[in-house]
């Protein structure tokens, strides 16, 4: 097992973002990862380590508790470092048990406790971990820094493997910083970004302390820039973007009307703080109320306008042990610029057997980036699908095409706070509907279609996206997040069909488990499939879990086990499964089992001894969409469990739906899906 030990060399380095952010990158490589905090720090009694908080709740991972800082410093004060660091080592020890890699955080060099520096020496040692060095880009004489702490811990006989630069500025100089340090290999530059240093509106409450008047969207809006209401109401408006948050005093009616209008306008601003201990005026306040429905938080202080906007400026950058979300953002941000070929050096990978859930989002997102396909988005004025499109072309995972009018999608990305990259491609339906008639007509020729009707017809964007599919000008679509399932695919059963040896079109999801990834399907289309449909909805199930990396073994569910049960419905379980077997003696199929049967290793050995999937299942087919759905729903609530889909299989043509309620990153990975379908169809 390989142990990184993660050293600052000064305080406020972004410590636990990094460490968390190379957890998190070496998931992505398929490793199985232990974290351990061995010493708390800069934390109260009422607090929570973060550290430690963040690795259970966002990797999912095992991880003991820190020992209190206090009780560090009595042992080595009174000269019981030895039986310190054997218990450290015995806990760390514990917290890689079955690892690839163990991941190690040490402590902030801290003046008040020069014990600190020793103590990160010594347990680097008795680790007999790698060192990463990590440390601000931005501070003055950092080279001599890194050089400092390098030198420290080899004169004591530990291997340092390489540094972090975090909080990299733009004019940061990585070929300098290179020639400066000298052999220490740079392991990542990490770009200082403030959007992920946002706080939660929220947090600005709880700082002031400050009266919530009206809740709004109070733990969803983050807070990018302070405005202080003291010009005119002009000034004001050129400042009313997407994560301000307005601070006037509540007699500025002028200025609360704007904030409303703003609001109602769909711009995404952070809140309203009124400032003096003011009130809302009633007769604005009737005027303005549906504003205030859109979600837009108003807290009130007691504080003047400046001091109030002071204080805001002091909000603690550290991220709050209950914002998973912009953790998880921090983590990726930091993951994504790490040099993975320098942390996977010497790092042992002979324990890896399932795909992780880190590891198979990492591979979706990489996998799309190398079939480049061209993906269409009919819903291309809804506000996530234009999100979405943003990110998937700034990190080059599709070349997404937006179905809409160009004014209408700059306009509702303003309100988002994001901007249209220029390579983004947006087609206007208007423009561009009437060259797909012919095409369309010869298509539907068979059903007698006419011209007139292909022009209704295509005034729906989800038929005109399918016919851009139909004639190869795109590679894949995706829609429904403001579309039925049935929209979706109703278009493209008629115009893009079926693949050959298909005859039905089913779904999975990919179901992502603390440990590993799994598929269940069909959970979103059929809604009681015959024995023979049952068989083709397995084989289609196991094929697409094997294009994204996971190796299927397939489990057809029922309530019995073997020959135990009777009944049609178990019957037809195992008719499916003896077709399925027929017909792909390559795939390794068993059925009919119970659910815990199939995903309980001791429970399928005493219910199927001699199974080869009972207890290691990793493709589950329901036999029928009652059963199949509501286990989905049921594990990914009860679970917490993320799960990706649906995606729909046995199309001639990548085409998927999405959930009405999807967030922008469930849109990102549903076009990275359709993608590496695409690739897979060629």
């Amino acid at each position: 097992m390989q142990t990184f030990f993660i050293a600052p060399t000064r305080h406020n380095v972004g410590l636990t973002s990094v460490t968390l952010g190379v957890v998190r990158c070496l998931q992505n490589q398929s490793l199985k990862v232990g974290f351990v905090k061995p010493v708390a720090q800069d934390q109260t009694a009422s607090e929570i380590e973060r550290s430690s908080h963040f690795a259970r709740r966002i990797c999912q991972l095992d991880v003991p508790d820190a020992l209190p800082a206090n009780y560090a410093i009595e042992q080595v004060s009174i000269d019981e470092t030895d039986d310190l660091l054997e218990e450290i080592v015995t806990m760390s020890m514990t917290a890689g048990a079955g690892a690839d890699v163990l991941v190690v955080e040490g402590l902030h060099p801290d003046p008040a406790n020069p014990f600190t520096t020793q103590l990160n020496t010594q347990m680097a040692l008795g680790l007999q971990a790698t060192v990463i060095l990590v440390t601000d880009a931005s501070a003055r004489n950092v080279a001599e820094e890194v050089k400092v702490a390098e030198r420290q811990f080899r004169n004591e006989g530990v291997q340092v493997g390489g540094v972090i630069f975090n909080k990299a500025p733009v004019n940061f100089d990585s070929d300098a910083m290179k020639a400066a340090i000298g052999d220490l290999p740079i392991w990542g530059v990490i770009e200082f970004d403030p959007h992920l240093l946002a706080p939660r509106t929220m947090d600005v409450a709880l700082h002031l302390n400050a009266e919530v008047v009206i809740k709004g969207e109070l733990s969803k809006r983050r807070v990018t820039e302070t405005v202080v209401a003291a010009r005119a109401v002009p000034e004001v408006i050129r400042r009313l973007q997407p994560g301000a948050l307005i601070v006037s005093s509540g007699d500025r009616d002028d200025v609360i009307l704007a904030t409303a209008l703003a609001a109602s306008n769909g711009v995404q601003l952070a809140g309203l703080v009124l400032t003096h201990n003011t009130h809302l005026n009633d007769t604005v306040r009737e005027f303005t109320q549906m504003a205030f429905h859109t979600g837009l938080p108003v807290l009130r202080s007691d504080g003047d306008s400046f001091g109030t906007a002071l204080a805001i400026s002091q909000v603690p950058t550290a991220v709050p042990a209950d914002d998973k979300d912009r953790m998880s953002r921090v983590m990726n941000a930091v993951a994504e610029q790490l040099d993975v070929e320098g942390l996977m050096v010497g790092v042992n990978t002979k324990g890896v057997q399932h795909l992780s859930p880190p590891a198979f989002r990492y591979q979706l997102i990489q996998k799309a980036r190398s079939a480049n396909k061209r993906i269409v988005l009919p819903e291309g004025e809804e506000p996530r699908t234009i999100c979405a499109a943003i990110v998937c072309e700034e990190k080059g995972i599709a070349q997404c095409i937006l179905l809409g009018n160009r004014a209408t999608i700059e306009a509702v990305a303003a309100t988002q706070g994001v901007t249209i990259p220029p390579s983004l491609q947006i087609m206007d339906p208007e423009e561009i509907r009437a060259r797909y008639v012919a095409p369309m007509v010869e298509l539907r020729k068979s059903k007698g279609l006419t011209e007139i009707q292909a022009l209704r017809q295509l005034e729906d964007n989800v038929v005109l996206g399918t016919m851009m599919l139909a004639i190869d000008e795109v590679d894949g679509l995706v829609s429904g997040a403001i579309h039925t399932t049935a929209n979706t695919i109703r278009p493209a059963l008629q115009l893009i069909k079926t693949a050959p040896g298909s005859s039905i079109v089913s779904s999975v999801f990919f179901m992502l488990m603390p440990e590993q990834v799994l598929v269940y399907g069909d959970c979103a289309v059929n809604p009681n499939p015959s024995a023979e449909q049952l068989a083709e909805i397995a084989a289609q199930s196991a094929y697409s879990a094997k294009a994204f990396g996971i190796d299927p073994k397939v489990a057809m569910i029922s309530y019995s086990t073997g020959q135990s049960g009777t009944g049609a419905d178990v019957d037809k379980v195992r008719t499916a499964t003896e077709i399925a077997k027929a017909r792909n003696p390559q795939l390794t199929i068993d059925g009919p089992l119970q659910y815990d049967a199939a995903s309980v290793f001791e429970v399928g050995q005493q219910k199927a001894p001699g199974s080869q999937v009972a207890g290691q299942a990793t493709v589950f087919v329901f036999p029928d969409l009652n059963t199949g759905n509501t286990t989905y729903k049921a594990v990914q609530r009860s679970a917490n469990v993320v799960s990706v889909g649906p995606m729909l299989q046995g199309l001639r043509k990548p085409v998927n739906d999405l959930s009405r309620g999807a967030l922008v990153d469930d849109i990102v990975f549903t076009i990275a899906l359709t993608a590496i379908q695409a690739m897979e169809m060629v």
